[in-house]
């Protein structure tokens, strides 16, 4: 039963945020729109139910999700609330599910939850992280294990909203210049002089595009952390990349109906076994606004008893794959290349 429960969304004045918020609705649940700011709370979703709460105040937190069914945390950096929100989820018994793309802050809540969490706790139940760990998982089907997993991104563009800026800010302090890979099955954090490797890939539908290797995303945290592959590579558009390391940042502007910018995406996976390959890719319109449908399905399924484990898990552990992947179909068009009978 979800109709009518209450789900507190923090950060519900940001921008993915108020895309959570519309979805919810849209979904039957009622939003409870939770901040640090009472007034762009207010601002944000005029005539719907909001309550102020600081992070650093574990108190105004409990206040904040007394009769809430789950709660979704949508602030970054998530380096600085995903372990207070975490805390104050488990203390209420709800589930807590986020949309962190800050590889650190999702390894930090896998390692310091994983043998506190009464509750389902899913990190990265989102665009980066969470689409990517559902398109493995599926790749994989039948597969226990896999040689080898590749997540190539195609953005027409990418404007990055300041959460993305502050929380990119976060991240490469705690890497103290260092890039990240994961490699011989496990995170590599090393010094490199030269730029990032170039190599065209063929995106289908798109064809072939540039694309910087070694753009480690959140999925080298969750597609590892349930699935025996010992190398999981990522790769971004070159186009993109600029576009992110942009001074000039510009937000996503508006398109649709919706609140979508104009902003289209190709994810393209092949996971390797042996000689065998297999393949599943998705498409779709504005990274941002799909991470609400992610993070949406997963709260859904979470009350109706649709989860495969308990405990802290990514999204392909936490759920099934295919299925899941099906239920976004008015937001994601994916074509698997999947033999017969994988689940």
């Amino acid at each position: 039963m979800t109709e009518n429960e209450t789900v507190a969304v923090y950060g519900a004045y940001g921008h993915t945020g108020r895309f959570v918020v519309a979805e919810l609705h849209d979904r039957g649940f009622v939003p409870l729109a939770l901040g640090r700011d009472p007034a762009k709370l207010a601002a944000a979703h005029p005539g719907r139910a909001h309550r102020a709460a600081e992070v650093t105040d574990p108190d105004s937190l409990d206040r904040a999700l007394a009769g809430a069914a789950a709660v979704v945390n949508c602030a970054g950096p998530f380096a600085e609330t995903a372990r207070p929100l975490v805390e104050a989820a488990l203390r209420a018994g709800i589930p807590y599910v986020d949309v962190a793309a800050e590889i650190e802050a999702n390894l930090d809540t896998f390692r310091e939850f994983a043998d506190r969490a009464h509750t389902a706790v899913v990190p990265a139940m989102a665009f980066y992280g969470g689409l990517g760990d559902l398109l493995v998982t599926a790749a994989m089907g039948d597969w226990t294990a896999a040689d080898e997993a590749h997540v190539a991104y195609a953005l027409s563009s990418w404007h990055p909203t300041p959460g993305t800026v502050a929380s990119g800010a976060v991240s490469r302090r705690r890497r103290d210049g260092r890039r990240v890979r994961y490699t011989g099955g496990k995170l590599d954090y090393h010094t490199a002089d030269a730029p990032l490797p170039t190599l065209d890939w063929d995106f289908p539908g798109l064809g072939r595009r540039t694309v910087l290797g070694d753009f480690s995303m959140a999925d080298i945290v969750t597609v590892p952390h349930h699935l025996a592959i010992p190398e999981v590579r990522t790769y971004m558009t070159t186009e993109a990349a600029g576009d992110l390391a942009a001074l000039d940042h510009r937000a996503p502007t508006a398109v649709d109906e919706r609140g979508r910018s104009d902003q289209t995406f190709t994810v393209d996976v092949v996971v390797r076994r042996g000689a065998t390959r297999r393949r599943i890719t998705a498409s779709g319109q504005d990274i941002y606004a799909v991470s609400a449908p992610l993070a949406v399905e997963a709260v859904h399924r979470l009350r109706t008893g649709r989860a495969r484990t308990t405990g802290v898990a990514s999204a392909g552990e936490m759920f099934d794959a295919p299925d899941f992947l099906r239920a976004l179909s008015e937001h994601l068009t994916v074509e698997p290349d999947l033999p017969a009978g994988t689940r």
